[in-house]
């Protein structure tokens, strides 16, 4: 009776209270770049002060969970974010053509765009240089990828706190998970901070990336859950 008793209380390292806690952790890693787009506050001064350590909490508690839990916090969260990661890089080589259409010549086949300009734009944010600059040093250019990818891995582990158990959800939900990042990035001062003409052309290849992103999160996240998580059922 005590021992089931005890893998009843560990289940709740799961629990919906966890779940909602892992996803407002990693929902930090936005919200650094949102807080400066409202004039909340730098994305600087929260990356450091309040996103770095509510990430390195995530960390602790999926580390604790695999130490001493069931690890099935641990899993799902590991599952989270490697197929966030993964889904990252899928969407970033979905748009390579676009952005290098001029340099490959085939700007008569893609548009051309200059879809990774914002990305040693928050590099220099973090780092406290100003936004807008003729040149990027390195570092802001390795920040602000090492910034992108984080977003990528911390999507992917909100998507899993929101889904909770990937085997008994649709592989569609992850396309309707990006599709909704995106819409909701339209709507926030994202495209005027950065000077972005919000064309036809624009929105059609961002949100023909975000599916990419969301099909092959639904698909990876399904793919890691049957091979790492195959305990957790809630």
């Amino acid at each position: 009776m005590q021992n089931t008793a005890t893998a009843e209380r560990s289940s709740d390292f799961w629990s919906p209270g966890f779940r909602l806690l892992i996803f407002g952790l990693s929902a930090t890693s936005i919200w650094s770049l949102l807080i400066e787009f409202f004039g909340w506050w730098s994305m600087r001064s929260f990356t450091l002060l309040v996103s770095l350590p509510a990430l390195a909490v995530l960390c602790g508690l999926a580390l604790t969970d695999r130490a001493f839990g069931t690890q099935r916090l641990w899993r799902a969260t590991l599952v989270g974010a490697l197929a966030g990661l993964i889904a990252a890089v899928a969407y970033d080589l979905f748009r390579l053509p676009f952005v290098f259409a001029d340099t490959l010549g085939i700007q008569q086949v893609v548009p051309a765009l200059k879809l990774f300009k914002v990305f040693p734009r928050f590099g220099a944010m973090i780092l406290g240089q100003p936004v807008e600059q003729l040149h990027y040093s390195l570092t802001a250019q390795l920040v602000g990828w090492t910034y992108h990818f984080s977003n990528g891995v911390t999507f992917g582990i909100m998507y899993v706190a929101l889904i909770g158990n990937a085997a008994q959800r649709h592989r569609a939900w992850g396309v309707c998970f990006a599709v909704g990042l995106e819409l909701a990035m339209l709507f926030t001062p994202y495209p005027a901070f950065f000077h972005i003409p919000l064309t036809a052309r624009f929105i059609t290849v961002t949100l023909l990336a975000h599916l990419v992103f969301g099909a092959v999160l639904g698909v990876t996240t399904l793919g890691f859950w049957r091979l790492l998580a195959p305990s957790i059922r809630r």
